[in-house]
């Protein structure tokens, strides 16, 4: 699923990304207030790990305005401060769930399973030119006929579908297809998107190279 984490620690957001990674999600990290409110009302995300003291806009604001667009996204606040009066007003604002620091891992990840198992989540599909996508059942077929992908490549494919019109960088793109602590080669993103054109482009649609900035999902042909 995809995940925000909203955290202005380098190495704690980096920890949380790394541990969300391995458990197969799809993660994204805001270091501000305003980065993270930005992101939430332009894109979806299954669950937000929100740290309530940013350097702009707290966290509390941050999941004011995101309950205020009536947003379903989950909310796990993670904060430092334990009054009792914190925790009652992230609640009450509309946080599924508070975290303290420091905090165990295992607890974290425990915590984060629990909320993504009250996610009913609905069968979804994309059709595109001659394109069709089951994202509930893992399955992509090309005019009709069953392509098989790799899981970096279908995470490759989720991530741009997630995203239409936006411009992907490396960065971007190497973020949700590798762990933290990988080393892939310098040409690996480009290895990885020369295979999914390949398996996808028949069906008419296409990923395109934007230089200097990175890929562009442009849909089907014109």
């Amino acid at each position: 699923m995809r995940i925000l984490v909203v955290e202005d620690d380098t190495l704690l957001a980096e920890g949380l990304v790394k541990v969300l990674t391995r458990a197969g999600h799809t993660v994204e990290r805001a270091a501000t207030g305003r980065e993270a409110d930005q992101l939430l009302g332009e894109e979806q995300f299954a669950l937000v790990v929100l740290d309530v003291g940013l350097p702009d806009i707290d966290g509390f604001e941050v999941l004011r305005r995101l309950r205020a667009r009536e947003s379903p996204t989950m909310v796990l606040v993670l904060t430092a401060r334990d009054a009792v009066e914190d925790r009652v007003r992230g609640l009450d604002l509309g946080a599924e769930d508070y975290l303290t620091k420091p905090f165990s891992v295992t607890e974290f990840e425990a915590r984060v399973r629990a909320l993504l198992r009250r996610i009913v989540t609905p069968t979804a599909s994309w059709s595109i030119a001659g394109l069709t996508v089951d994202i509930a059942g893992k399955r992509v077929r090309v005019h009709d006929k069953p392509i098989d992908l790799t899981p970096r490549e279908w995470a490759l494919l989720e991530l741009f579908l997630t995203r239409p019109g936006r411009v992907l960088s490396k960065d971007q793109i190497g973020s949700n297809l590798f762990h933290l602590d990988e080393q892939p080669s310098p040409n690996a993103i480009e290895v990885y998107v020369s295979r999914l054109r390949a398996k996808i482009e028949p069906a008419g649609v296409h990923i395109r190279t934007v230089r200097g900035f990175g890929y562009l999902w442009a849909g089907r042909d014109a």
